[in-house]
């Protein structure tokens, strides 16, 4: 019978590349490394790699099984978490992580109703960019965070959609991009961007930097407000730049490749390494409703 630690150290191999450097990343010896996973080809009774090379090389049976294996170690991790967090006691308190440029005055008057449901309980509230709260409730200094999604599954946490919110290109009447009727991805990269980019380097997927000149700003308040100034362009959410244009400090550009915006979905994860108490249901439940009603939907 196969363990699950035979399979981490297949997975290992597989993502490692060789016996050696799964190896080192397990911190156990070759030899070791090795004889697990003859032991797992003979639990199979499947040869997983050919090893007639200087590095292993996965076998068909081996690169139809690999996914099963990873599958199989997901979900142990998943119990694993989930058995921790039977341990826990009641929250006493809860740290909600929202994506920054989701944080208005409405969602933290909704969220101010919690004061009276849950008097007992400590509530903090992060403002920060969808990398550092994806982070946070990985690591599980946050119990729930709110972030645009990338389609990408989570393995550490559980996750819910909330809504929709629309990207636009904006820049300031004087830039000279605003005089273009029909603006081409060309002309964007011959003027300076303005990028959000996270604590960890990181850029959101839809509003990367693709201009040779760029400046970089840590939240989308600032990409908007260094864009009225005129030194760039920058994508951000409709609904933070609705009011600047309305007052003619901004112009949002008629891209020819993407003339609606970006419509990016937003995501409610929640971490496994904390127990779902009466406080994560109901703010859960809150966000649900409330980004029902405004206009992420």
């Amino acid at each position: 019978m196969y363990s699950f630690e035979q399979l981490k150290i297949f997975v290992a191999v597989c993502e490692c590349g060789s016996f050696s450097a799964a190896a080192r990343q397990l911190k156990r010896a070759q030899s070791g490394v090795s004889q697990s996973v003859s032991n797992l080809e003979i639990a199979l009774n499947q040869q997983l790699f050919d090893r007639s090379r200087n590095v292993p090389v996965l076998t068909a049976q081996g690169t139809a099984l690999l996914p099963i294996a990873k599958s199989i170690l997901h979900q142990q991790l998943h119990f694993d978490q989930k058995v921790a967090s039977l341990d826990q006691q009641h929250e006493h308190e809860l740290v909600l992580a929202i994506e920054e440029s989701l944080v208005d005055a409405k969602l933290l008057e909704k969220l101010s109703e919690l004061a009276d449901q849950f008097p007992i309980t400590n509530i903090e509230i992060v403002s920060a960019s969808t990398f550092d709260v994806e982070k946070m409730v990985s690591e599980g200094t946050a119990q729930i965070g709110i972030i645009y999604a990338d389609g990408k599954m989570q393995n550490e946490m559980d996750f819910f959609t909330l809504g929709y919110n629309r990207f636009i290109t904006v820049v300031s009447p004087s830039h000279p991009l605003s005089s273009l009727k029909s603006v081409k991805d060309t002309d964007l990269r011959n003027y300076r961007q303005i990028v959000q980019r996270s604590s960890q380097g990181k850029e959101l997927w839809f509003s990367y930097g693709i201009s040779i000149k760029a400046w970089y700003a840590s939240n989308h308040l600032m990409l908007l407000h260094l864009a009225q100034q005129g030194i760039g362009w920058a994508v951000i959410p409709e609904s933070l730049a609705a009011s600047a244009i309305r007052e003619g400090k901004l112009v949002s550009l008629n891209l020819e490749y993407e003339p609606n915006g970006w419509i990016n979905t937003i995501d409610c994860i929640t971490s496994r390494r904390h127990q779902s108490g009466p406080v994560l249901q109901a703010v859960c439940s809150m966000l649900k409703t409330y980004m029902k009603s405004e206009i992420f939907t």
